[in-house]
Formats: structure tokens, C-alpha cells, sequence
């Protein structure tokens, strides 16, 4: 293929793949090389909004369990 100089017959056995498959990938990639990996791109507000959320819940979480552990140890302290 382009990058690595193995044949596009070659690749597509090693991976056992029909050769239009691959060609098809090839020629999306070269046509928008932004679109080819969607997940790797630009996201959708949507997900970018989910991603941001998923933190903040995650950090929360942390926040949450310090305070638990330091009202239970300062209640053992003051028994």
C-alpha cells in the first residue's frame, strides 16, 4: 500500500479482505482524509458535550469519596 510499500493484493490477504474493500477504504481516505477516522476527528457537539460531562462526573465522584473518608475519620477522631 502507499505508506509501507505492500501491495494492495498482499494486504488484503494478510488481512482477509476483499481487495474492492480495501481499494474503496483507499480512495475514501484520499477523497476526505478528515472523515476517514470519525472517531478520531472532529466530533459532534453531542459526544464533545458527553465526553465533558463524563469528566466532571468523574471528578465529582473523587470529590465525593474524599469527603466521605474525611467525615468518617474525623469522626473516629472525636470518639
Amino acid at each position: 500500500m502507499t505508506e509501507r510499500g505492500v501491495a494492495v493484493a498482499q494486504a488484503c490477504r494478510d488481512l482477509d479482505l476483499a481487495e474492492s474493500v480495501l481499494r474503496r477504504w483507499m480512495r475514501e481516505l484520499m477523497a476526505a482524509p478528515v472523515a476517514a477516522f470519525p472517531g478520531n476527528g472532529l466530533q459532534c457537539a453531542e459526544l464533545a458535550e458527553i465526553a465533558t460531562l463524563t469528566k466532571e462526573v468523574a471528578k465529582l465522584k473523587a470529590e465525593r469519596d474524599i469527603l466521605k473518608k474525611a467525615a468518617a475519620y474525623f469522626a473516629r477522631e472525636a470518639t
